[in-house]
């Protein structure tokens, strides 16, 4: 099943960011790598990187980048049998498409750490990721959903009948927002959460209540990668 199972921060100080989500998320165990100079040197930003499962990295690189997307740099193969081709969809996020070699694609989380509960797609062209991704990757695509002062959404789910796993949102208009996949950790609790981004030097937005009761901020770490904290509705921990 294409959807994401894994993540990784691409970043500029991987021991400051390795402390700073220790502190955040309660524990360590995030994948954290060094921002390679000649991303940089193009422009890129500390990031998260999501990675969604195919069954063939070439065939869904190829047919993605006929579609639009643009490929960055060739694809790799990291000692722990992760192959990926990194591209930036045609709207301007970054995404890698992967897979474990010599194990089919993960039905589901893979274990990995932090855990996402949510995937958000900020895009300056909402419509043209709705029927990239879905045609892409076989996404259900959901009713749109207005969710007032906090903006109109686009939800999807990984497959028909399954319950919405993320959302889009149109960006064009927003300065300051650049097109990126937003990724939303699950913490316990999101006050102490927040004040221990604060305190390792990161940023956070005030918190938004949503409609199903969940508590969501949206963060930078303190080299700039933006991710969400996600406080569950009724599993706030002591």
């Amino acid at each position: 099943m294409a959807r994401f199972f894994h993540h990784q921060l691409r970043t500029t100080d991987v021991p400051r960011a390795r402390a700073f989500y220790t502190s955040v998320l309660g524990r360590d165990g995030a994948e954290i790598f060094e921002l390679h100079e000649h991303a940089i040197a193009r422009g890129a930003r500390p990031h998260w990187l999501g990675h969604i499962a195919v069954e063939d990295v070439d065939a869904a690189a190829a047919a993605f980048a006929a579609r639009g997307a643009t490929p960055l740099g060739p694809k790799w193969l990291n000692p722990q049998g992760l192959e990926a081709a990194v591209l930036r969809d045609p709207g301007g996020a970054v995404v890698a498409l992967s897979r474990k070699t010599g194990a089919p694609p993960p039905e589901g989380a893979d274990g990995s750490f932090p855990e996402v509960t949510w995937h958000e797609l900020n895009t300056m062209q909402v419509e043209r990721a709705r029927a990239n991704y879905a045609e892409s990757f076989g996404w259900d695509l959901h009713g749109v959903v207005d969710l007032g002062v906090l903006g109109v959404i686009h939800p999807f789910a990984w497959r028909p009948g399954e319950r919405a796993a993320g959302s889009m949102s149109d960006v064009a208009g927003r300065p300051g927002v650049h097109p990126h996949w937003l990724f939303h950790f699950r913490v316990g609790a999101l006050g102490p959460a927040l004040l221990a981004v604060r305190a390792g030097g990161g940023s956070a937005m005030a918190p938004l209540l949503l409609p199903n009761g969940d508590r969501v901020a949206v963060c930078d770490d303190p080299q700039g990668a933006a991710f969400a904290l996600r406080e569950v509705a009724g599993t706030k921990a002591p």
